[in-house]
């Protein structure tokens, strides 16, 4: 029973070797984030803004190529977090938080797919009310991870935040990550059409319904593991991040109740997950806790942080030559994955 019970719990045991001390085995959880770029069905839908991606759109759009595209997003689904030498998870995310997807019929084509059909991923996903009808999901792997709660969290624009339309919801699961309780918030934050000063207030405002959920839980259940991820349409230096959501920077900032943000060196350093006149932004942030930074707890906590960008990913040619290789250059089908690179963390946990 007891070699049933590891089989069923661990995630891959990777060993870290220490100088001159006994190897440690841990299991690995791969946290991910993946903007799937305009993942829209060749569907009409009466109630969203998708004329533009339907056969007799602008686009051209049909099945041949939405089914090269949810081909696309698999291949990099299955490779994702499955290749660090040091620390292997072949399984790939125990689960991901996904960006501008139409609904969940499209979820459904991606998860079945036949490179990731074999890890059963399940979908939660909800319909919002932006205006382009894209909307947050997340798809979970049961082995790894078991949803006990789930709701759609609405986002209510100020009004002089651009045209204060509605925009995407953010996704609040509430789980299980072998057997500790995780909190998870996916966005997808307003966008700096407008410009980016005009615009700032609609993202706050967004950073906001996860801050102000987070705070509500910690007053009753006390201080809990949460992960806000997403396409933030904001880099991790900006207001939002820093001024909203006080993320710290540093690990030795960190106090009770505070957030880290992973990213803001790497995006010091020039690092970034797309590409706007040639000048790096990185939107696609993981951001965690202050429970998961202590590495000697007997949870789960964090190792390390991965832009996902693969040589196969990016393009290489034309003028978006360097940036990720995404799916449309302008009207015409590129035949890429997405013009956003997906993002993980590690997070280990020590084996008895």
């Amino acid at each position: 029973m007891k070699k049933i019970l590891i089989l069923m719990l661990a995630f891959v045991s990777a060993q870290l070797n220490a100088q001159d001390k006994p190897k440690t085995n841990y299991k690995v959880a791969i946290v991910a984030f993946y903007n799937l770029e305009n993942f829209y069905d060749t569907l009409d839908d009466p109630k969203i803004d998708d004329e533009e991606f339907l056969p007799t759109g602008a686009r051209n759009y049909n099945s041949a190529i939405y089914l090269n595209k949810v081909g696309k997003l698999a291949s990099v689904i299955q490779k994702l977090g499955t290749d660090d030498e040091k620390i292997p998870c072949p399984d790939g995310p125990a689960f991901i938080g996904v960006a501008e997807v139409e609904n969940d019929n499209v979820l459904n084509d991606l998860v079945h797919h036949p490179l990731i059909k074999d890890r059963n991923y399940q979908i939660v996903h909800y319909d919002c009310k932006d205006r382009r009808g894209v909307d947050v999901g997340f798809l979970y792997n049961p082995k790894y991870f078991v949803v006990e709660e789930s709701k759609s969290l609405f986002v209510n624009l100020p009004h002089g935040s651009k045209d204060a339309y509605f925009t995407r919801d953010v996704l609040w699961v509430k789980g299980k990550l072998d057997g500790e309780t995780v909190h998870i918030y996916v966005n997808h934050w307003p966008s700096r059409l407008g410009g980016e000063e005009r615009s700032a207030p609609g993202r706050a405002a967004a950073a906001m319904v996860s801050k102000h959920h987070i705070d509500s839980i910690a007053k009753i259940d006390g201080e809990q593991k949460v992960i806000i991820m997403g396409d933030l349409n904001d880099d991790p230096v900006s207001p939002s991040l820093t001024k909203v959501l006080k993320c710290k920077s540093s690990i030795a900032e960190m106090k009770p109740g505070a957030l880290f943000n992973p990213w803001v060196e790497m995006y010091k350093q020039g690092y970034g997950t797309l590409a706007y006149q040639d000048a790096w932004g990185l939107f696609d942030q993981i951001i965690i806790g202050n429970k998961w930074i202590d590495k000697k707890q007997d949870g789960f906590f964090f190792m390390k942080q991965q832009i996902f960008n693969r040589e196969f990913m990016t393009e290489n040619y034309g003028r978006y030559k360097g940036y990720p290789m995404r799916t449309w250059d302008g009207l015409t089908y590129r035949g890429g994955y997405s013009d956003h690179y997906p993002t993980y963390l590690v997070m280990l946990k020590k084996i008895n």
